[in-house]
């Protein structure tokens, strides 16, 4: 395990996503740390490959600001479309690094946020199948319910990484890093 004390913001990390039955569902090959505080870390990518565990692998077609929390089960990622602000949220075990990799278990349900502020809800069913299949304990039950109502309260409230200023603070940081890069 690293210690989160050598994460360093303009680091680069990979990103794996796992399944309640230890199963790797996907991976992505590039994420660059912008931000380590206390209760998160952010991190920001570009046009990156991911590899799912089904043998598709696509590019992403836009910039992502991503936050990964200690102590909540979700995790953000801003997407800034060229026709808007849109988040999709994972509700999901807090990380943890591991050799230079962020890693976390996906528990299917998601929150879809779009430009206009409206949100849904996704893959009840597949909460529900995967639930029952790899038996999800009842307190990850409890505790699913409760950071998904949590995450919507954010949301009606605009806080946190619902706050543009927010995505616009870490859009700036992402640049300077890259243009730093770059030179």
């Amino acid at each position: 395990m690293m210690a989160e004390d050598n994460i360093k913001i303009g680091n680069s990390y990979r990103i794996q996503c796992y399944k309640h039955n230890g199963k790797i569902v996907r991976s992505s090959d590039e994420t660059i740390i912008l931000d380590v505080t206390d209760d998160y870390i952010v991190c920001a990518n570009n046009m990156v490959e991911i590899k799912e565990s089904d043998g598709r692998n696509y590019t992403t077609k836009e910039m992502a600001i991503m936050f990964f929390y200690k102590h909540h089960w979700f995790n953000v990622i801003a997407q800034l479309k060229s026709f808007g602000l849109f988040y999709y949220c994972n509700i999901a075990s807090p990380y943890v690094i591991d050799e230079g990799i962020i890693k976390y278990i996906d528990y299917d349900l998601d929150l879809r946020v779009y430009p206009d502020g409206g949100y849904r809800i996704l893959d009840k069913n597949e909460y529900k199948y995967h639930k029952k299949l790899m038996n999800y304990p009842e307190t990850i039950d409890t505790i699913i319910k409760k950071e998904l109502n949590y995450l919507i309260n954010m949301k009606k409230q605009n806080q946190g990484h619902f706050d543009k200023k927010v995505i616009d603070y870490y859009f700036q940081k992402y640049q300077e890093i890259v243009n730093k890069s770059e030179k």
